[in-house]
């Protein structure tokens, strides 16, 4: 129905950073058809080697990165069989954060680098987005319905990489799933009624094994976290002791 020159044409203004919309309204083609021309026309993303798919599998080639993105899919992440054995990892990432946003496809483009990244837009948010028949070997966890519904463990040559960087799987999980605020008090002091403020950094998920993973992490680290009390079926962990919250503001840092 649309000739090559026109699917090139829109899979060019996608590789821009454009949304499937806008790219569908200047060219008049369905985001249907650009979203299986991202597949379609995306030779080296079913031949390119990978590590993980080695006879004698090894770690990706960029542990940094990855560990960084492991913590990003397992907050805001999945992984959906598209066709042909050609999968799709989709990062939610809000528009509030273009910082984020950036580091994201970064650290996508870094651990599949023959992979092209896309940003498509939605209400509030961005979905970085790759495809290629290697994400499952990268990302184990990946299976049918919501990750806190089934069960979430690192495989041993995962847990390696996050023990040997546990910064980047932390700012991953808090960058997804998590946040840095400023709280405030008030005291007596001499008479006269101060206010203090203080920050301190959250992390809310409702996979308890998810949960584990931070905190076991957070304790390698040796920084201090407590659980906070609450109705719902999420749990939010909370770090707010002045050391433990130097130590994430040295090593994660606010959104942005």
């Amino acid at each position: 129905m649309y000739d090559m020159g026109t699917r090139k044409r829109a899979l060019a203004l996608v590789a821009q950073g454009r949304s499937l919309n806008s790219v569908s309204k200047e060219t008049g083609v369905s985001r249907a058809a650009i979203r299986s021309w991202q597949v379609r026309l995306e030779p080296l993303v079913r031949s390119a080697p990978r590590p993980r798919c080695c006879d004698i599998p090894s770690p990706p080639s960029e542990p940094v990165a990855y560990t960084y993105l492991l913590g990003l899919y397992l907050g805001d992440g999945c992984v959906s069989l598209l066709r042909r054995g050609v999968y799709c990892l989709r990062i939610a990432c809000a528009d509030a954060w273009p910082g984020l946003i950036d580091a994201c496809a970064a650290a996508m483009q870094a651990v599949c680098p023959a992979n092209k990244v896309f940003r498509v837009q939605r209400q509030g948010c961005q979905y970085v987005t790759s495809y290629s028949k290697h994400w499952p070997c990268l990302f184990p966890q990946h299976g049918p319905g919501k990750k806190h519904e089934r069960r979430i463990t690192l495989d041993p040559w995962q847990q390696a990489l996050v023990d040997a960087h546990p910064w980047e799987f932390v700012r991953g999980l808090i960058h997804s799933d998590g946040c840095r605020i400023t709280n405030w008090t008030t005291r007596v002091v001499g008479g006269e009624r101060k206010r203090y403020e203080y920050p301190r950094y959250f992390f809310t998920n409702t996979s308890a094994d998810i949960i584990k993973l931070f905190t076991d992490t957070l304790d390698k680290v040796d920084v201090k976290w407590k659980t906070l009390n609450q109705s719902r079926a999420a749990v939010t962990i909370s770090i707010a002791r002045k050391a433990s919250v130097a130590l994430l503001d040295a090593h994660v840092g606010p959104k942005y």
